[in-house]
């Protein structure tokens, strides 16, 4: 009998065996060369971990909050697009695996099943991430959203234009016939606009009006519910952010998809972090792997962490369990880090159990 996998790697490796090569290479794929995408995961390993010790550590505790909502463990699951490309139930499967886990979910605009099924799923908070393409469908969007019990509204920056990737040029990939964009249900008029969204297979600009910072006040006025920045990589636009108002800021660089040559999200965090000073809070995404590389982020200012690669592999192996299982084993590596660590909640995880390169050690 075959073992379940026992580590997220477990996952991509059975994930990539499951799934016809054309979407594999969607999922994995990065900007241009790759560099950054590499980069997120090189620059996580060099953070290194200083255990304490003499400490008792039972009765340890993985919950927190994100904007006042109290999840299971700081890891929550990262709005990509497209999740039937894995798995027949999608967004519908990741959407139970999160409620089950205690843990919120981000749902793309770019999801094959409606804001409204999702939520109708969902055992737990959901947030909804627009992709700007244009005033009025932001406003139906985000109106959307707050009717269907969406706790706060996500905001893409950083896809000003498209961002093929060229594994899917030379696969000459296109969204699989049998899916579709689930927000938009039978407006093929909006569907022309969607382009610019990480589904871009061309080089052709999107149509949208400009998303400038202005743009953020406009955004405000449509809804109360919080507002989060996605894509921020400097502590410059950090800044800017906690000016217009923003409610949390999400240091990513989309995974390394939309931008090659730019810094690892670790490398990006403490710069945003002090440009913030905890008048937001602060996440992180891209090459999250291991438990201990939520005790890095965290170590380093981030109130949590988001995956995204390895939900879709979680969706491939098994469906709902699968995306379950992958949460759960970042739950007790997470615990073990912790143990090892000397701390029994996320509070306690403080920058001092974390070194850059060259602060205590000689790589």
């Amino acid at each position: 009998m075959r073992l379940d996998p026992i580590n997220l790697f477990d996952f991509e490796a059975r994930a990539k065996q499951a799934l016809p090569g054309h979407i594999w290479d969607f999922i994995e794929a990065g900007a241009f060369d790759e560099i950054t995408t590499a980069r997120n995961r090189r620059a996580l390993d060099a953070v290194a971990l200083r255990p304490r010790y003499l400490v008792d550590v039972r009765g340890l505790d993985t919950s927190t909050t994100v904007l006042g909502h109290k999840i299971s463990l700081p890891v929550m699951l990262a709005p990509a697009g497209g999740h039937q490309s894995a798995h027949p139930d999608g967004e519908l499967a990741t959407a139970r695996a999160a409620g089950k886990a205690g843990t919120m979910m981000f749902l793309s605009t770019s999801s094959n099943y409606s804001m409204e099924e999702v939520s109708a799923a969902a055992g737990g908070p959901l947030v909804f991430q627009l992709y700007h393409r244009g005033h009025d469908i932001s406003e139906m969007l985000v109106h959307r959203a707050e009717e269907a019990g969406y706790t706060a509204i996500c905001l893409t920056v950083d896809t000003p234009v498209p961002g093929p990737k060229e594994r899917d040029i030379r696969n000459r990939y296109v969204r699989p016939p049998e899916t579709q964009l689930g927000n938009f249900y039978g407006q093929k008029s909006v569907l022309d606009r969607m382009s610019g969204t990480d589904e871009t297979t061309d080089w052709n600009p999107p149509y949208t009006d400009p998303l400038t910072w202005p743009e953020l006040e406009w955004l405000r006025s449509l809804t109360s519910l919080p507002l989060i920045i996605k894509g921020i990589r400097t502590g410059e636009d950090a800044r800017l952010c906690v000016e217009h108002g923003v409610d949390g800021i999400l240091a990513s660089n989309h995974g390394g998809r939309q931008m090659d040559g730019t810094l690892s999200a670790i490398e990006t965090l403490p710069e945003i972090v002090e440009a913030v000073r905890g008048r937001a809070e602060i996440y992180m995404d891209g090459g999250i792997r291991r438990g201990a590389d939520v005790v890095r982020a965290l170590a380093l200012g981030a109130k949590a962490v988001l995956i995204g690669r390895p939900l879709f592999w979680g969706l491939a192996v098994d469906g709902e369990r699968g995306v379950h299982q992958v949460l759960e084993l970042l739950r007790k590596e997470l615990e073990r880090t912790m143990g090892y660590c000397g701390v029994t909640s996320v509070d306690g995880i403080t920058r001092g159990l974390v070194s850059l390169p060259g602060e205590h050690g000689w790589v």
